[in-house]
């Protein structure tokens, strides 16, 4: 080797090695993942977000070749799961089971938000979306909305109500203006521990999404009045409230990963496009739609578009149901 060529050799050494210094997620984006990844879900086992989570980990550990492990961190209406993810490095080894409530409704819901779902986060996938609806313990006299409105109107100001939810407490806001009601709204850390209370004759009804309550329908100990959603489902035979009112505007709750802020494209390309192939297998759709779940299978760019549509959509709605950031 000439003198020349020894100092092009030399130099050409010291530019690739800056360059890996430079890029210290190189490596790791082309193996990602290398060990277990932690899913955050902010409501407890039980929850849509839960179920999706814990049937999407069970693909993406198959899949990508490293165990996707759910971690449940509830309070502050999902807030403390979502700041464990914000404050995680952004490696793709912790990443957020986020929902309409986490990502957009909360936004305008609460007077101190601790982080910007669209600033402090970075989109990955969108996953599924949810029906919410009217629930009530299986011995309850009303049999139909109808009904169930006249009860509630005989007992005005004496009727209470659970929820676990940005998206469900909206739901009851909701159906309080448009019906005329006087029904008390007592929140829970999520969905799961409302219907429980639901169950042991706490509260007199709740709102819940159907992967929360299809197993008790099915076991006869609840039933459904009502959706919250503009179309009927072919889960359920209940039919959606606004067909009774139809100022009852659509209140869909959805689900989507998400990671850090600063995740790298890479990493979140690899995660999205394993969430899309299961989303398209017939057992994971099975599974979904077992606890009333559909798949909305997003690509990182497409979800932080959604993202911003949807934040403002959930303050409009909370403005329309009268309800005050907590």
């Amino acid at each position: 080797m000439t003198h020349r060529s020894r100092t092009r050799f030399l130099v050409l050494a010291a530019m690739l090695g800056a360059s890996a210094l430079l890029s210290p997620w190189a490596s790791a984006q082309t193996s990602y993942p290398q060990r277990s990844v932690k899913l955050v879900v902010p409501f407890p086992p039980g929850s849509g977000s839960d179920v999706a989570a814990r049937v999407m980990a069970q693909h993406l550990s198959s899949s990508l070749g490293q165990s996707f492990v759910v971690e449940n961190k509830l309070g502050a209406a999902g807030n403390i799961g979502a700041m464990e993810v914000v404050r995680a490095a952004p490696d793709g080894y912790t990443l957020f089971f986020g929902s309409s409530s986490t990502l957009a409704a909360n936004v305008s819901l609460l007077k101190t938000m601790p982080y910007d779902p669209l600033k402090d986060l970075s989109p990955v996938a969108g996953v599924a979306d949810s029906v919410t609806a009217l629930i009530v313990r299986q011995d309850h006299p009303a049999k139909n909305l109808a009904e169930f409105l006249a009860w509630a109107k005989q007992r005005s100001g004496k009727v209470n109500a659970s929820y676990g939810s940005s998206s469900t407490q909206i739901s009851l806001a909701m159906l309080n203006k448009v019906a005329s009601l006087d029904v008390t709204g007592v929140p829970y850390k999520g969905t799961p521990l409302a219907v429980n209370d639901l169950l042991s004759g706490a509260v007199d009804f709740t709102f819940a999404d159907l992967g929360s309550v299809l197993a008790h329908i099915k076991a006869g100990t609840l039933r459904g009045i009502g959706l919250t959603t503009p179309k009927r489902s072919t889960m359920v035979d209940w039919p959606p409230i606004a067909e009774t009112f139809a100022a009852y505007e659509d209140i869909t709750g959805w689900i989507a990963l998400a990671g850090p802020a600063g995740l790298p494209r890479e990493i979140s390309d690899k995660l999205s496009a394993a969430v899309a192939q299961a989303l398209q297998q017939t057992e994971v759709r099975n599974r979904l739609g077992f606890f009333g779940l559909s798949p909305m299978p997003m690509a990182p760019e497409a979800l932080r578009s959604f993202m911003q549509a949807e934040i403002p959509k959930w303050a409009r709605l909370a403005k329309t149901a009268n309800i005050q950031p907590e």
